[in-house]
Order: structure tokens, then C-alpha cells, then sequence
């Protein structure tokens, strides 16, 4: 098995050269961490808010009972950030930065995925000049007898690293976008609970069944 991984491996080298072995190694780090994004994006319920967002209304309509209710039910990364606000923290600085630091445990990871989808296609085209300049390195010694089929192979083999390259960073700055646009819901989300909670609507409802009047 390891000497048929190492054919292919040497298979791929004659075919595109190195640089062709450096991006299909960047193909593999991007697939594990898009994988791994996934799985930590499901464990944490990102962009599944339903329960939390009904905590939200029903506080701001000043039932505070069933917005705890609400929250209890909720799976959301941010319910210790509004349980901090519901529990009477009513600096909003504080909680933004809790909610922030969250943020940036799920947007870990997104910093490579950006380098890769930049600098892949960077990489092709590198591959694409060296595999030319040994093209007509090629042509010029064959001198007068040049053969055609040597240069359109030549020119073939070097433009195969561009599509490589391209296929690398089209996808993953697709999977980064989407991941962005998630995140960028849930930071807007975490934003309006923890302004609607410090500043809810219903400022003449009952006090909280804790005790806690209505603007904790």
C-alpha cells in the first residue's frame, strides 16, 4: 500500500512537477480543516438559534418567565453570553467581548483557508512559467529539428499546475465565504440580544421572578 501511495505520489511529480505535489499537500490541510470547521460549526449550533431568538422576544415583550424558559431550551454557543445579560450584567462592552471571544474560537482557522484560496492560484502560475521556461528549454535544443509535439506538451504539462491551482482556491473560497456569512449572522444575532436584553421594550413589565426588575 505505501509503495502504490508512493507511484502515485512519484506519478503526480513527472506529471506537474513539485509544484503540483504542493498543492494537491494544500488540497489535503484545506479538506481537514473545512472537515473540521463542519463538525465544530454543528457542535456549537451556529446558525440554529430558534429557541434563543424566542428567549430574546419574549423578554423584550417583558415576559420573563418564558424567556427563560426559552433559554434553558436552547443548544446556542451564546447562551452564557445572554444568560450573563439576563442575570443582571448590564455592561454591554463586557458581554460583546464574551460573545467576541466565542467568535473567534469558531473563526479559527479561517485565516489559512484565505492564505490557500490566495496564494494557490499564485502557485499555479508559478508552476506555469517553470514548466515554460523548460518547454523552450526543450525547444532550443532541439536546435533545427524541432519537433512541435515537444513544445505543445511542454506548454500542456505547464498549464496543468494554473488548473490545479485554480481548483484549489475556487472551492475553498467558497467554503470560506459560507463560513463567513454564518458567522456574520451569529455576530449580528449576539449584537440585537445583547441590546434587547439591556434595553427590552416592555420597561413596565413586572419585575423578574428572581427579583430582578425588568431591565436586568
Amino acid at each position: 500500500m505505501i509503495a502504490d501511495l508512493q507511484d502515485s505520489i512519484q506519478r503526480i511529480a513527472d506529471l506537474g512537477g513539485p509544484v503540483v505535489l504542493l498543492l494537491c499537500a494544500l488540497s489535503v490541510v484545506v479538506l481537514a480543516v473545512i472537515l473540521y470547521k463542519l463538525w465544530q460549526f454543528t457542535v456549537a449550533g451556529v446558525g440554529r438559534h430558534k429557541a434563543l431568538r424566542d428567549a430574546i422576544a419574549a423578554w423584550d415583550a417583558g415576559d420573563r418567565t418564558a424567556a427563560r424558559d426559552h433559554l434553558g431550551r436552547s443548544r446556542s454557543y451564546l447562551v452564557p453570553v445572554v444568560s450573563m445579560a439576563l442575570d443582571g450584567q448590564t455592561d454591554a462592552a463586557r458581554l460583546e467581548a464574551e460573545a467576541e471571544a466565542r467568535f473567534a474560537r469558531l473563526e479559527s482557522g479561517f485565516r489559512l483557508l484565505d492564505s490557500v484560496a490566495q496564494l494557490a492560484p499564485l502557485l499555479g502560475l508559478f508552476g506555469t512559467v517553470l514548466g515554460m521556461i523548460s518547454a523552450f528549454q526543450a525547444l532550443q535544443d532541439a536546435g533545427a529539428q524541432v519537433d512541435p509535439s515537444v513544445l505543445a506538451g511542454g506548454i500542456w504539462v505547464a498549464l496543468l499546475t494554473t488548473a490545479v491551482g485554480l481548483a484549489v482556491a475556487m472551492p475553498t473560497s467558497v467554503v470560506l465565504s459560507w463560513f463567513e456569512a454564518r458567522m456574520d449572522a451569529d455576530r449580528v444575532l449576539a449584537q440585537k440580544a445583547v441590546h434587547t436584553v439591556l434595553s427590552p421594550g416592555a420597561r413596565s413589565s413586572a419585575s423578574d421572578p428572581q427579583g430582578l426588575p425588568a431591565h436586568a
